[in-house]
């Protein structure tokens, strides 16, 4: 269903692009001379369509890169979150390895039921002076 849309967008803004082409398709000049505009040293003669396709082109990579470039500091604090969140899965790895090897060994004895007094023997706790 994705590809269908997909594919439904791309389709559309080519149809679009081709009827702006064949509508702009008379020649200009740009110039990029401002103290001759008679005859400039600098000037780019070409489709109309041309120049304007071109001037979104690179006003789009232009906001790609200010976007881009704004978001460094939140790039920086995701890889450095990232590595904190590896520590702490590798630090937990580490543990749950040492309590399952603790696990393992012998356990002591269970006390039983009534202490670690038996019967016979005199309670030092509860003597008195």
């Amino acid at each position: 269903m994705r590809k269908f849309f997909g594919a439904v967008v791309v389709i559309s803004l080519g149809v679009i692009l081709v009827v702006f082409a064949v509508a702009n398709r008379h020649l200009i000049t740009v110039s990029f001379d401002p103290f001759n505009s008679a005859d400039p040293s600098v000037k780019v003669t070409g489709p109309l369509f041309l120049v304007i396709i071109a001037a979104a082109a690179v006003g789009v990579v232009a906001g790609g890169s200010a976007t881009w470039l704004g978001q460094r500091r939140w790039r920086r604090a995701a890889r450095r979150h990232e590595a904190d969140a590896r520590q702490a899965r590798t630090q937990l790895a580490d543990l749950r390895a040492s309590a399952v090897q603790r696990a393992n060994y012998p356990r002591l004895p269970a006390l039983p039921p009534g202490g670690s007094y038996r019967p016979s023997e005199r309670d030092k706790q509860v003597a008195t002076l």
